[in-house]
């Protein structure tokens, strides 16, 4: 099993100055998601600071560009690094598509399978001058006269696809080089939801399963004080406890109640709420918080279920003292 890590940075500087500690750490990849930065930026800035480690986006946004402007962006940053980026893409929310880029939201499965082709073709032909045409549901193109005149580092670069739900996750398994996890993807959420619908996307294709990488995703919490990196932990579950959308994933784990309990502290407006109805069953189900000994055997429950583990510190809610406490402990875990 192979550990990659997502950093957490206030600074595109610090992303690259993270990138270049964990490929000294020994990390196989690291990994930038798409929220209040652009992803491809900042890999590009590690790129430049790396040499070995591989890079990932984590996820970039699949709908919001155009699958041209996507392949081009990892053409590019596969060519800075010799060959060693892999795209990641996931679909995002309705909402967060249509009210805050403008971008047109289809449903997600087909949406996804035409942008993925799409891309795939720009990236294996845009230097050869050929004519692309592709007339999908949600995306079209007619491209004459183009030629990217730069042969790419690769043709057939990595295509990895972030999912939950049962449709998508069985999507990555039928067109996707990897699937990547929820950022609480719980050994036993891996184990009994996902890789059942990953090998029944495997099937349906006719794909072997080492044709796929599957990616675990591990939030974690690293403090001395066990309780406090609990706690703090609560904080960044209880958040996603309190998306309706993932009503049923917490149900899966027999939390549905702590979830609405949750909720309706969200609704209140009650951040300390919301982490109080959190409990230590919840965070040690989702996350993995404690003490560095502690945290490093725990990861041990993904061993015969993933092939990579991505490991990140909490983003939200858990606050900046925590993330960049656990980002100094996260690059020495590995020794």
């Amino acid at each position: 099993m192979r550990f990659s890590y997502c950093p957490a940075a206030s600074t595109v500087r610090e992303f690259a100055a993270a990138a270049a500690a964990a490929e000294r750490a020994g990390y196989e990849r690291v990994w930038a998601n798409e929220l209040h930065r652009n992803p491809f930026v900042q890999l590009a800035a590690a790129a430049c600071a790396t040499s070995r480690i591989g890079l990932a986006t984590g996820i970039a946004l699949a709908f919001v560009r155009s699958p041209l402007t996507t392949a081009l962006a990892a053409l590019d940053l596969d060519e800075l690094s010799d060959g060693r980026f892999s795209l990641g893409l996931g679909s995002g929310v309705a909402r967060l598509n249509e009210d805050w880029h403008h971008a047109r939201f289809g449903k997600p499965v087909p949406h996804l399978r035409e942008t993925v082709a799409l891309v795939r073709q720009f990236m294996a032909t845009a230097d050869l001058g050929e004519t692309i045409t592709f007339e999908g549901e949600y995306e079209r193109a007619s491209v004459r006269g183009f030629r990217r005149p730069y042969p790419p580092a690769r043709r057939d670069m990595p295509v990895y696809l972030a999912a939950v739900g049962p449709a998508l996750t069985t999507l990555a398994g039928e067109i996707a080089d990897g699937w990547i996890a929820h950022e609480l993807c719980s050994p036993y959420y891996l184990r009994t939801a996902a890789l059942p619908r990953l090998t029944a996307g495997l099937q349906r294709a006719g794909r072997k399963r080492e044709e796929i990488t599957v990616v675990a995703s591990a939030c974690c919490v690293l403090d001395d004080d066990a309780r406090r990196a609990k706690r703090a932990a609560a904080r960044h579950v209880a958040f996603y406890a309190s998306v309706r959308t993932y009503e049923s994933f917490f149900a899966l784990h027999g939390f549905a109640a702590e979830a609405a309990a949750i909720r309706e502290c969200f609704r209140r407006g009650d951040l300390d709420g919301m982490a109080e109805a959190c409990t230590d069953d919840m965070v040690d189900a989702f996350t993995f918080a404690g003490r560095a000994d502690d945290v490093r055997e725990a990861l041990h429950a993904y061993d015969g279920l993933a092939d990579e583990v991505k490991l990140s510190a909490p983003a939200l809610l858990a606050g900046e003292d925590t993330a960049r406490t656990t980002h100094r402990m996260l690059l020495g875990l590995l020794g």
